[in-house]
């Protein structure tokens, strides 16, 4: 496995001359090899071993054992660690039952299998300080994930496909480096037969029953044979020509979540608004597909559900917010208040309300108004009690101004209240049974002030979770701030 020639096989000048031309790697470093045991993967490492000596990498070997083909699989990881030590590189080894876990996470065993591995790579990297990790990716790989792209409705980044470097997904400090991207698989299997390299051939590649090997032992040949002789060509240029639009996408959508002023969502262009989306639910932890982003994009304030059980809705300003499922979030608490004597406090939800009753002689046109955190009530329309409690579904009011109720939902949505909010603010219910007080809204319509008002029931409140200005309670902001001003709430 070390170098045995003094002129350089024309796959090794290749792949020195991709790593050169966009600094994928600089002399010195430390670098980590995920080797999976197949051909690729350890042309790959056999490559580097002959390039590490003269540009100074220092090489760890990482093998992650997915644990799905029983025996086959512990073979592939002893081959591993055979090469390793026979290149003197020190080799780190991982297993997992990615059945189980992916059962266990309802998820696909293929997205397990990738979460699993990128983690065991990125700790790798971090262990033994390596900044970057290199895989064996090729030109014929990034064919078959256009196609499949293609087929599952992709959009201009994904069909892009994979990049020379990019972030890991489980480490946003560690770079994964895919120096064969423009080399075609035969060009490596070339390699491998003259080289005479040990590699172990994985027999759930030839499963038809997976998408992508349908694509790569079917759809591919067809149209090779068929249509496009150089499809790899094509197709590898038109990726080449996607990415860098996408890039200049991305680009504008970066400058705008950045912005201290920022221009209205609704006048960005379609492609940036698509891309603002994906970013901030790519932050939250959330993988888009087009459904999603095309939801949140076309309406503010209407909030999607995903798993698991996250509620995620768009500001009016763009920003994405995402909470616990909102089914879960209704609170049953509740306080009677009795309205006996002349005044009174009480404290609930995170407010300190005090009320007073008197006499009310003045005129109509005396009343105060937009006084912060304070309403005038008609005290016998209201009655000798009064419930506090949340918003719970279903309920209706009719704010001052309104000719008929309407959904309290749809008044919070109207009045841009962040979803978490609308959960928080506490509801004033007359003895009757009728909302006459939200807080952050307009009092109940029934219970204002008029002319053959005989008592006024003074409510103020004050509150650690709003300021209020100008007899406008603003919400202040009681998440954690994101990257890319996207906010998670706390769950309930």
């Amino acid at each position: 496995m070390k170098p045995r020639a003094a002129r350089p096989d024309p796959l090794v000048r290749q792949v020195h001359d991709a790593i050169r031309a966009r600094d994928l790697l600089v002399p010195g470093e430390t670098v980590v090899v995920a080797v999976s045991g197949g051909r690729d993967s350890m042309v790959l490492l056999d490559v580097l071993g002959r390039l590490a000596p003269t540009e100074g990498w220092r090489l760890t070997v990482a093998h992650f054992n997915h644990r799905l083909r029983g025996r086959a699989s512990d073979v592939d990881a002893r081959l591993v660690q055979d090469v390793a030590a026979r290149g003197g590189w020190p080799c780190r080894l991982e297993e997992a039952e990615v059945r189980r876990v992916a059962r266990d996470e309802g998820v696909s065993v293929e997205m397990a299998a990738r979460r699993l591995r990128h983690a065991f790579l990125a700790r790798t990297a971090q262990a033994v300080g390596a900044a970057k990790v290199v895989l064996g990716h090729h030109a014929d790989d990034q064919v078959e994930t256009f196609f499949l792209r293609v087929l599952r409705g992709a959009g201009v980044e994904g069909l892009a496909g994979m990049k020379f470097a990019s972030p890991s997904p489980a480490a946003t400090d560690v770079l994964l480096v895919r120096p064969c991207l423009e080399i075609p698989m035969a060009v490596l299997a070339a390699y491998a037969r003259r080289h005479r390299i040990a590699f172990r051939e994985d027999a759930s590649n030839r499963d038809l029953d997976t998408p992508r090997n349908r694509v790569r032992h079917e759809l591919l040949p067809l149209l090779r044979r068929t249509l496009q002789p150089a499809l790899t060509t094509t197709v590898t240029r038109l990726m080449a020509v996607l990415g860098e639009e996408s890039g200049f996408v991305a680009a504008a959508a970066d400058r705008w979540l950045a912005g201290a002023r920022r221009s209205r969502f609704e006048r960005l262009a379609v492609a940036v608004q698509r891309r603002v989306i994906h970013l901030q639910l790519r932050s939250l932890g959330i993988e888009p597909t087009f459904e999603w982003v095309e939801r949140l994009r076309q309406a503010a304030e209407t909030s999607i559900t995903v798993p698991p059980g996250r509620e995620v809705w768009r500001t009016g300003n763009g920003t994405l917010v995402a909470c616990a499922s909102v089914g879960a979030a209704f609170v049953a608490d509740r306080l009677t208040v009795r309205l006996e004597g002349r005044e009174g406090q009480v404290e609930f939800g995170g407010l300190a309300v005090s009320w007073s009753r008197r006499r009310w002689t003045a005129k109509l046109g005396e009343v105060p108004k937009g006084v912060p955190g304070r309403e005038w009530l008609d005290a016998d329309r209201v009655g000798k009690t009064l419930v506090l409690r949340h918003w719970q579904p279903g309920d209706r009011f009719q704010p001052s101004g309104f000719e008929r109720p309407a959904k309290l939902q749809d008044l919070f949505t109207n009045a841009r209240v962040p979803r978490l909010d609308r959960h928080r603010r506490v509801v004033a219910v007359a003895a009757d049974g009728e909302v006459c007080w939200v807080e952050g809204l307009r009092l109940g319509e029934a219970f204002k002030v008029r002319g053959d008002t005989r008592q006024i029931l003074e409510w103020r409140w004050t509150s650690a979770r709003f300021a209020e200005t100008s007899g406008v309670v603003a919400v202040s902001n009681p998440h954690r701030r994101r990257g890319g001003g996207v906010f998670a709430c706390a769950e309930h």
